[in-house]
């Protein structure tokens, strides 16, 4: 189902008078509208037997209208008047069915086309009935279904977007836009730690085990809150609960639930609702309270999936009574209880420059600007005891597997217990005083996050750990420490941390440190820039206590960036080599105009006197926050463009070119000088072209961008003779390897991690076949191959392109091919390149996954058949006359 008001009913559009603009579509029609759906059986004519159709006379007035529509339709066309050709093209559609077939092409064009201008107009609603026409007619066209889920995507409706996809792919299995678009919808709609978790045969036996047990000790009645795939809930049938209900608010999850059950022989035992708990009621979506809530709607940080509420909702309104005068994991028969029983939350203070580098500026120059007067510069993850809707809280990493490791600079700390079998504990959660804890510091290192994880007491027996030495599909919460220079804790040093759950989030936040008898407050340090450490520490201790005393006159000019776009700045190597690029592409152009300018020396033409006179121009159509267009303005003689478009990101660039000395003449935003981003990739003006067009071709999940080489192919025709496109070539690399960490994290891996209940061949549907955001450097793999050239794109010459290459790779060592990890070398001239695999990188690395692992001998030749379509890069393993398909 659509959200309520998406769609109105069915409507045949038919035309009264010719339409003079687009805009008129919907005033000058009459509407016939129809009922939306025709149950089976319901013709108003009795049925007395069977009649002979008489044939239909030729009607030459009807025969006219269609001819004159037609004609009108293909006019419009040509006008660019796709609202009226649109409404044409319905009309002769609808009264000679026989012109499907001729005109399916020209009408395709013109809804989208029109579908355009109605997105730009803001008119949704007429977006949605057009397409919804459109569909009349052509119920099975691939091409118009896969259309249709783009707009749904891009609106934020994914479950229909993936309904469209899944029906485009159903009519077309090798349509490759559907597929890329399913692709990426299931990303969002089932998240890929689904797949980890469901083969933590460990984590699922445990639950299993806290069930069963619960149910022999008389809890029959059962509800499974967020229930998923169903498991927790066929686990409670499977140990004899009389009644079992579940809830899930996710459409996609719900229909996958109701699948699975229906495998497992249970869908006539186990009621699902496609609601959240929080709006159940009693006896209306259950007949009676139950004696069991099972649930695992927890997520790193413990409450951020709203447990606390929904089991405050449930102990008041679905639940029996706990029993009195009992502990948490007393027997309870005609009494309530949840599973997990409680949860005991731990955490310790971290150094991890990839935590740093990802949240704060670590450096004071970039591309050679010095970063002075940028201000305040930090991720949207920020905690502090008071709620702040702009901020995150926390953010997740698994610790085990960052770039660099980690280094504890304090012990364990217990910062929580939480009893869910106690309602009067959960009620009081969020109105407890902020808690101070005292943490020693037992070894010296800069205060980077404090990382926190939970033990979830399943019952007196069972518990599962999320901590980050243990073998777990969890990761840990990460509450980040921003502060402009970082602050070193010492041995002897006493971190005091906060923790609080004032808006039902838990928020743990390092507020200030006890060194040698003074009270140094982190807060305060964040405004004062106190160094991160001082050779003298006598010196060091007065600093910082001078800071404090310090008068803030002025608040430090704030800017929020993305976590990617912060480790972007950090990466100096990627600025560096731009720096050297556009300075070596500058001293060419220059080279170039001198050199015409003497030889035209006896007769000098105006128009080489006005080019070499004039700056050069720079184009930067980077997404997000990008430096390039300021250090292509720092160049001298250079007009630079930035595509930035947030207000409080170009004061930022407004600050650093003056504090640079970079005249405001030469940098200018080029989205305020364009009517929308469509028409980002057009001339300067109408007498110049770009001398440099800056494309941003690799996303930060290790993916290339979509639409590159069409952004690319435009951009060749918009550079003046000797510009150039940085960059100028991506080259692809991969590598065979063997992870069984990906394989769990990819797919369901059979019955048996998920207690032999059929799951997998339910939830493998929303399988990818590419895993991103990857970190190649800590992926527990066995290496098989060397690295090797998969693919080339050239960006500067579309003649130099091809869409397949085969590659054979020679096997280093004997195993079996799981996956072929990639990444990129990006080229900005012949010499210069940047690699996204390395530490330092702002990129993730990617990796497609086999469904069924190559087994390879070392010595071996293997197949590779790469091919690129729009951007997206698909590879064909085999192995002699073994195929594999791999995307």
């Amino acid at each position: 189902m659509f959200p309520s008001g998406l769609f109105s009913a069915r409507t045949l559009v038919l035309l009264n008078a010719p339409l003079k603009h687009p805009g008129s579509l919907f005033l000058n029609i009459s509407l016939w509208t129809k009922p939306a759906y025709r149950m089976p059986n319901t013709s108003t004519r009795q049925k007395h037997g069977r009649r002979t159709r008489r044939r239909r006379r030729a009607d030459p007035a009807r025969n006219e209208l269609v001819s004159s529509s037609l004609e009108s339709a293909q006019q419009c066309l040509f006008n660019q008047d796709y609202g009226t050709a649109f409404a044409h093209y319905l009309l002769v559609l609808n009264l000679a069915p026989v012109f499907k077939d001729f005109a399916r092409e020209s009408f395709r064009f013109t809804l989208f086309k029109w579908a355009e201008e109605l997105d730009s107009l803001g008119r949704i609603q007429y977006l949605f009935d057009c397409y919804e026409q459109a569909l009349e007619l052509f119920p099975d066209d691939e091409v118009i279904l896969n259309s249709m889920g783009e707009h749904l995507f891009r609106m934020g409706f994914r479950d229909e977007a993936a309904g469209y996809f899944h029906k485009a792919l159903k009519m077309r299995p090798d349509y490759p836009e559907a597929r890329e678009n399913f692709y990426r919808v299931a990303n969002w709609l089932v998240e890929r730690w689904h797949f980890f978790m469901l083969n933590d045969h460990g984590r699922n036996q445990k639950y299993q085990q806290a069930i069963q047990k619960a149910v022999q000790k008389g809890c029959n009645t059962v509800l499974d809150i967020g229930t998923g795939t169903g498991i927790l809930g066929m686990c409670a049938k499977k140990a004899g609960a009389a009644e079992v209900y579940a809830c899930e608010l996710s459409k996609t999850m719900y229909e996958l639930a109701c699948e699975v059950v229906s495998a497992n022989g249970m869908d006539g035992s186990i009621k699902i609702l496609h609601m959240k708990s929080l709006e159940m009621e009693v006896p209306k979506d259950i007949p009676h309270r139950v004696s069991l809530v099972v649930t695992e709607t927890v997520d790193a940080g413990l409450f951020g999936e709203g447990i606390i509420e929904s089991l405050i909702h449930a102990w008041h309104h679905l639940l029996l009574p706990p029993k009195r005068g009992e502990n948490e994991f007393g027997e309870q028969s005609a009494t309530g209880r949840v599973i997990p029983a409680g949860a005991t939350v731990f955490g310790m203070a971290v150094e991890c420059s990839e935590i740093r580098r990802h949240h704060r500026l670590c450096v004071t120059k970039v591309g050679g600007l010095s970063m002075a007067a940028a201000g305040e510069l930090h991720s949207p993850v920020s905690c502090s005891s008071e709620p702040d809707d702009s901020m995150e809280p926390y953010t997740t990493e698994r610790l085990s597997r960052l770039p660099g490791g980690y280094k504890p600079l304090t012990e364990p700390f217990t910062a929580l217990n939480i009893d869910f079998n106690n309602v009067q504990e959960l009620e009081g959660l969020s109105s407890r005083e902020v808690q101070e804890i005292r943490l020693p510091v037992i070894q010296q290192g800069e205060l980077d996050a404090l990382a926190v994880w939970f033990q979830l007491h399943l019952d007196e027996e069972n518990s599962l750990s999320t901590g980050p030495q243990e073998d777990t599909c969890w990761e840990q919460a990460i509450y980040p420490f921003h502060s402009a220079k970082g602050f070193v804790l010492k041995p002897r040093d006493e971190l005091i941390v906060e923790v609080s759950c004032r808006d039902a989030y838990l928020r743990l936040c390092s507020v200030a440190v006890l060194r040698d008898g003074h009270k140094i407050s982190l807060d305060k340090l964040m405004d004062s820039q106190y160094p991160v450490s001082n050779p003298n520490p006598e010196a060091e201790l007065c600093s910082a206590l001078a800071c404090l005393q310090t008068d803030q006159s002025q608040a430090r000019d704030f800017c929020m960036l993305e976590c990617s776009e912060i480790a972007l700045l950090n990466n100096q190597d990627y600025h560096q080599s731009f720096c050297t690029a556009l300075a070596k592409l500058i001293s060419q152009l220059k080279v170039k105009c001198q050199n015409q300018e003497r030889g035209s020396a006896f007769q000098p033409g105006p128009a080489v006197a006005t080019r070499c006179a004039s700056p050069f121009y720079v184009l930067d159509v980077s997404e997000g926050f990008s430096l390039l267009s300021l250090i292509a303005a720092s160049q001298g003689h250079v007009k630079a463009f930035s595509s930035v478009e947030k207000k409080k990101q170009q004061e930022v660039l407004k600050r650093l070119a003056r504090s640079n000395s970079v005249s405001e003449q030469h940098l200018e935003f080029w989205l305020n000088n364009t009517e929308d981003e469509q028409g980002m990739l057009q001339r300067p003006s109408r007498e110049k072209l770009w001398s440099a067009i800056i494309l941003d071709c690799v996303e930060t999940c290790g993916l290339i961008r979509q639409k590159l080489m069409e952004k690319a192919s435009l951009a060749r025709c918009l550079l003046e003779e000797g510009g150039r496109i940085f960059p100028g070539k991506i080259v692809v690399y991969g590598m065979l390897v063997e992870s069984e960490t990906l394989l769990l994290e990819s797919a369901v891996q059979g019955q048996e991690p998920t207690l032999g209940f059929n799951i997998a061949p339910f939830i493998n549907q929303f399988t990818v076949p590419v895993h991103v955001f990857l970190d190649f450097s800590t992926l527990e793999c066995r290496h098989l191959s060397e690295s090797v050239e998969l693919f080339v794109l050239n960006l500067m010459d579309a003649n130099a392109n091809y869409i397949n290459r085969e590659v054979k790779v020679q096997a280093t060592s004997t195993g079996r091919i799981t996956a072929i990890p990639f990444w990129y070398h990006i080229y900005l001239d012949e010499e210069i390149s940047v690699s996204t695999l390395g530490q330092a990188a702002h990129w993730k690395q990617a990796a497609v996954v086999l469904q069924q692992p190559l087994e390879v001998r070392a010595g071996e030749w293997v197949r590779l058949a790469v091919k690129l379509h729009k951007s997206t890069i698909s590879i064909l393993a085999h192995i002699e006359s073994t195929p594999q398909q791999m995307e």
